[in-house]
């Protein structure tokens, strides 16, 4: 257990960026699902809309730090080959 009050208050801290971050980190995994239904059902028009939905998204969760940015590069680099490769 924490003793010192700077251990009790980073524990309170951790505790809020917790909760954040995994919401940070659902909402973009949401926007790639949606990328890869539209994908999966080969429309090539919500693929690419949705493609461009989620781009922001994973680059604000580079900036927010709770993505590497060779992770969010080469989910991005996937999707986007994947979307053009649709007939």
């Amino acid at each position: 257990m924490a003793n010192t009050p700077q251990a009790k208050k980073r524990i309170r801290r951790n505790a809020r960026r917790t909760e954040v971050n995994g919401a940070r980190v659902s909402r973009i995994r949401t926007f790639v699902k949606k990328v890869e239904a539209a994908i999966e059902a080969g429309d090539k028009a919500a693929a690419t809309e949705a493609l461009a939905a989620a781009q922001p998204e994973l680059a604000r969760g580079v900036s927010k730090g709770v993505l590497h940015k060779n992770t969010a590069s080469r989910k991005y680099g996937r999707l986007t080959k994947a979307v053009g490769s649709i007939a």
